[in-house]
């Protein structure tokens, strides 16, 4: 049986990713989040009785070449910032409001620091 560490998959590098970006995301929170960083899903309580027939709209998009740019001038801070101004922007031109962001970093091989300045990104953006 092959283990994680021998299909590449980094345990302890995705333990010290979370550590580190764990209360810059929680900044973030407001009271209608139920649920905490790391879980299965994420859990957002809204009133409903502030909307008349509720919708919920979701986005979800990517940055496309600006990784280049990144990669080539070492600052990624700005990959996040983008890919949440992309999704609000999505959101906002079917004329509704954002009400949380959920994101996904995947990479070949982990690089913490890389990792690190794309969630700065985003919480900045939230």
């Amino acid at each position: 049986m092959t283990t994680y560490k021998e299909a590449g998959v980094d345990i302890d590098a995705g333990t010290e990713a979370v550590s580190r970006i764990k209360e810059q995301v929680k900044t973030t929170f407001n009271a209608n989040v139920l649920t905490d960083l790391g879980g299965f899903g994420g859990c957002y309580q809204f009133d409903r009785d502030k909307y008349h027939e509720p919708v919920l709209i979701s986005s979800t998009d990517g940055v496309g070449t600006k990784l280049k740019l990144a990669f080539l001038t070492s600052r990624h801070d700005t990959i996040g910032q983008c890919l949440v101004n992309h999704c609000v922007d999505d959101i906002l031109a079917v004329g509704a409001r954002p009400l949380f962001f959920l994101d996904y970093f995947a990479a070949g091989n982990l690089d913490i620091d890389v990792f690190e300045q794309v969630v700065t990104g985003l919480t900045k953006a939230c």
